[in-house]
């Protein structure tokens, strides 16, 4: 039968890409769509090509429903198999199913599946005991060779970060196992704009009152308590008012308004507040049959107003919705990003999306922050080349008035070689005692010989303790020459010094002079091996400092112990608050 959809450039890639990744490999995979991109087309034209079993498995039942559609629209017969769809069938080649169903009975899932597609991938843990994984594991043990394909249009979770490891353009996301291996393909949302498949959103900073929820701290999943959120509200009525009197003047001349409310109560004072009319709220207690009357007369647009607390993010599709109102908090950029693309669908005399962020969230749709979190307040992404591979890593760091790079917080290259291997230089490093390999600065073995590498806390800690030895935290280095040798003191915040000697024409205290402060020169972005003491009085960048600096007495003077560079842990370091 001829599909009753041709794909779209980027859908046939998506496709392709995971032929060519799965016919080479049989590592985890993960396809980066947009919100509105048309991912379930892209996993119906997988499934048609299979020729094993295939089980798609996804958190909602529109969006197994939805699935399931597309399938069927190309003339084969799906199975279903979700509670809330009242379908139990697991006989078909190709079956779609609710995860929640699915991982209660995993019993009926005896077959040997080739394939498992997970739609809004982002939602899987990496806790064993969750459905996902219980769901994965199950299957592995069925047939070791099942093949985990993942979809979603924002690969990461707050608290976790991305959710892959290797990307295909070439870097590391991470150092550690993600749930997926690989990113095989991935769609900027600006590209898919550009393109003409979605509508332009139109990002507005309210002119009027906005709430303040800095005062409320989140869950690990950047959401806010219920009673917290309800008990600040409480006292922002005007301020609520308000907001809704803006969204009813904006909503003239528009055709659907989605407003995201913070918690049932807060729904219910917004929904006082809209023309009673032309509005409704859908919430999880919402009777299924009084939600999709709602929603057919949304969709229909003779309501305009559709208020909504956390259950509209994903498997619903109203294309007409041209204003999105966002009055509740989140840190995670995963739900900001859902909500969002509720509006951006195409709809026949829609130019554009009008985004009013009432919570002030302060989330970029386009280029969201993600992985490590920033470091201080004026941090901003700097480019960092790596001295090995070239590749342009991007870190949070500082830079001066030139632009040029004068610090920055990345810890390895994130550049993927030929080999399909992560780069293994490091920009911040713990070195081992015993065989000198360079170790990630929170490991606690070497990753080379296994040996116990030191704990600068301890070492903090005990020199702390002891009469005869002395801590101070190095908030910089001043160097000159002394009768033939280098001479480095350190500098702490008060005042107190220490100090020490280096004769770079002894190999030996070259090599260490190097493996300390070579090494690292110009951010680390430049190793340098210095020679003389002439060309380290002459580098064009000051020596790096370490954090802290231990010295022990013998007689009357002060021997340098240790010098702890790149330290994090929970002793200050300098000019830290």
């Amino acid at each position: 039968m001829t599909p009753s959809f041709t794909l779209r450039p980027y859908q046939q890639q998506a496709v392709d890409a995971t032929l060519t990744h799965f016919r080479r490999s049989a590592s985890s995979a993960l396809l980066v769509l947009p919100t509105g991109a048309g991912k379930s087309l892209v996993i119906a034209e997988l499934a048609r090509l299979a020729k094993r079993k295939i089980l798609v498995v996804t958190h909602v039942q529109e969006l197994v429903e939805q699935n399931a559609a597309k399938f069927a629209a190309l003339g084969r017969a799906p199975g279903i198999y979700s509670a809330g769809l009242k379908q139990r069938d697991t006989t078909p080649q190709v079956v779609f199913g609710s995860i929640q169903s699915v991982a209660a009975n995993l019993g009926e899932f005896a077959a040997q599946y080739s394939l498992l597609i997970v739609d809004e991938a982002h939602r899987i843990s990496d806790n064993s005991e969750s459905q996902y994984q219980q769901l994965i594991s199950h299957l592995k043990q069925l047939n070791p060779g099942l093949k985990v394909l993942g979809l979603t249009a924002t690969p990461y979770r707050l608290g976790y970060g991305w959710i892959y490891r290797y990307d295909y353009r070439g870097f590391v996301r991470s150092e550690s196992e993600r749930i997926f291996e690989h990113c095989i393909y991935d769609l900027p949302l600006r590209s898919l704009i550009k393109q003409g498949y979605l509508t332009t959103p139109k990002l507005e900073k309210p002119a009027i009152a906005q709430y303040d929820f800095s005062a409320l701290r989140p869950n690990r999943d950047g959401l806010y308590a219920e009673a917290d959120l309800n008990a600040l509200l409480s006292q922002c009525p005007r301020v609520t008012e308000a907001i809704c009197r803006q969204v009813i003047a904006l909503s003239e001349g528009r055709s659907g308004t989605m407003i995201f409310a913070a918690t049932v109560k807060h729904a219910k004072e917004i929904l006082g507040y809209l023309p009673g009319a032309e509005s409704a709220l859908v919430i999880a207690e919402t009777e299924a049959s009084a939600r999709r009357e709602i929603i057919t007369r949304f969709k229909a647009r003779k309501l305009k107003f559709l208020v909504n607390v956390s259950v509209l993010t994903t498997g619903f599709d109203a294309p007409h919705v041209d204003l999105i109102a966002l009055l509740r908090p989140t840190q995670s950029v995963s739900l900001f990003q859902q909500m969002v693309g509720r509006g951006l669908r195409l709809s026949e005399g829609k130019s554009e999306c009008l985004i009013y962020d009432y919570a002030n969230n302060g989330i970029d749709l386009y280029d969201p922050e993600v992985g490590e979190p920033k470091p201080a307040p004026d941090t901003e992404p700097v480019q960092v080349f790596c001295p090995e591979c070239g590749h342009a890593n991007l870190f949070w760091g500082r830079t001066d008035a030139e632009g040029e790079v004068i610090e920055h917080f990345g810890r390895r290259c994130q550049g993927l070689l030929q080999s399909q291997e992560q780069c293994s230089f490091r920009y911040k490093f713990k070195r081992c005692a015993s065989c000198g390999s360079e170790n990630d600065i929170a490991a606690r073995s070497c990753h080379a010989c296994a040996a116990d590498l030191i704990d600068p806390d301890e070492l903090i800690k005990r020199a702390l303790s002891l009469k005869d030895h002395k801590v101070i935290r190095c908030a910089g280095v001043s160097t000159k020459e002394e009768a033939g040798s280098l001479r480095l003191t350190y500098h702490d915040e008060d005042g107190q010094t220490l100090s020490e000697k280096f004769d770079l024409s002894n190999a030996k205290q070259r090599a260490l002079f190097n493996a300390l402060f070579g090494r690292r020169a110009g951010t680390a972005q430049a190793p340098t091996t210095f020679q003389t003491t002439d060309e380290v009085l002459s580098h064009h960048s000051p020596l790096p400092h370490p954090d802290f600096v231990i010295s022990r007495k013998q007689g009357k003077f002060w021997r340098i112990a240790e010098r702890l560079f790149d330290y994090q842990g929970p002793y200050r370091r300098a000019h830290e608050l």
